[in-house]
């Protein structure tokens, strides 16, 4: 197998920075939502929010650009997208 293969991906928010701006809502709205306290939060596959800090969702391979952008353009620097396998973190702030 190649290095091209697709990695589980996983994404997370850290609820102490999002600013509210929801630009992840706009380009990922099956991933992110805006909750009634203002701030972003990811929800799984069953649309339900994660709310626990550091709660974490699989990022869907079909959205993967969708989310990427997301944590390039967030304004609070708080989406952050790690491989499931080893928590390195790809896209976000942490991301070399």
């Amino acid at each position: 197998m190649s290095n091209e293969t697709a990695e589980a991906l996983e994404v997370w928010i850290d609820q102490d920075l999002c600013t509210g701006d929801g630009i992840c809502v706009q380009y990922a709205p099956e991933v992110f939502e805006l909750d009634i306290d203002g701030l972003a939060y990811v929800k799984g596959s069953d649309d339900e929010l994660r709310q626990s800090p550091g709660a974490t969702v699989p990022v869907p391979l079909t959205l993967l650009r969708d989310v990427a952008d997301s944590a390039k353009e967030c304004p609070g620097d708080c989406i952050h997208v790690r491989r499931a396998a080893d928590k390195v973190e790809v896209y976000g702030p942490d991301a070399d």
